[in-house]
């Protein structure tokens, strides 16, 4: 038998069943991977940026032993305050970097959440038929981060980068996404076809004249067209909702909580 020690920061904990203790005293039957033995608990590696055991980093396949101490850290914010989180442990860093990504393939529950993304512009894979296992296929095959509420999914691995949503909120999610990802600068409003994701191309007004009611053909001139699904897009009072939520979701992203808690260096150098 092994007994580990675990001190899950930031808000990992919430990520477990409850009572939700941050710090947990865990017996193992045999050997296991510091991996395993924090997904144990319910956290996903996919919400975890750093390892520590007994003030050292390690890597997810370091075996634990019998009295160790595990530090398990969440990805830093975007920003964090001057002075709020170390860069020492950036090379012990586990999750893919760059973190800023815009192409993500969504589980079957986050329909309301692929749309708005699409509509950011970002490239996003979406289909209620899809499988975890297919998911996880289509995020290996295409270098996609996985987007989702269930911890299963992101505890595959095959699964490399991923987000475990925590509100069942559409916009709160795009918030968590624009957080996460860092993709608030890069956003191309609607780029793409927010039913099946196809990049919008410009189409010539006589063109589109036929498709578009006549009231709307007496204001705007300008229209767009996915040629995959063969949707015409305008722009109106819809776009200006949309764009209000996008930039309400930017600016909660921006202004969002308080950073995790700081793993403190040792003395020396942390590569020793």
């Amino acid at each position: 038998m092994i007994t580990i020690s675990i001190s899950l920061k930031g808000d990992l904990a919430s990520l477990t069943p409850p009572p939700r203790a941050p710090h947990r005293i865990l017996t193992l039957p045999e050997p296991a991977s510091v991996k395993d033995a924090v997904e144990s608990l319910g956290v996903p590696h996919t919400e975890i940026d750093l390892l520590l055991i007994g003030n050292r980093p390690t890597t997810w396949t370091m075996l634990v032993e019998n009295g160790d101490h595990v530090e398990v850290h969440p990805v830093a914010p975007p920003h964090p305050p001057q002075g709020e989180f170390s860069d020492t442990w950036d090379a012990h860093r586990l999750q893919p970097r760059p973190l800023e990504r815009d192409r993500f393939v969504c589980d079957q529950h986050l329909g309301k959440l692929a749309r708005l993304l699409r509509m950011m512009g970002c490239d996003v894979l979406y289909d209620r038929a899809y499988t975890a296992e297919r998911i996880a296929a289509i995020a290996a095959e295409t270098d996609r981060a996985v987007l989702t509420c269930g911890h299963g999914l992101l505890k595959r691995r095959e699964v490399a980068c991923g987000l475990l949503l925590r509100s069942r909120n559409a916009d709160d999610q795009l918030t968590e996404v624009i957080r996460r990802f860092r993709i608030a600068g890069a956003v191309r409003l609607f780029g793409r076809c927010s039913l099946c994701n196809g990049p919008l191309e410009p189409i010539a007004e006589k063109e589109a004249a036929p498709r578009v009611p006549e009231r709307t053909r007496a204001w705007r001139h300008e229209y767009r067209i996915c040629p995959t699904c063969d949707r015409i897009y305008w722009e109106g009072s819809h776009t200006e909702r949309i764009r209000a939520r996008i930039a309400a979701a930017m600016a909660r992203a921006a202004a969002a909580g308080a950073s995790p808690e700081r793993p403190t260096p040792p003395e020396g150098d942390p590569h020793d």
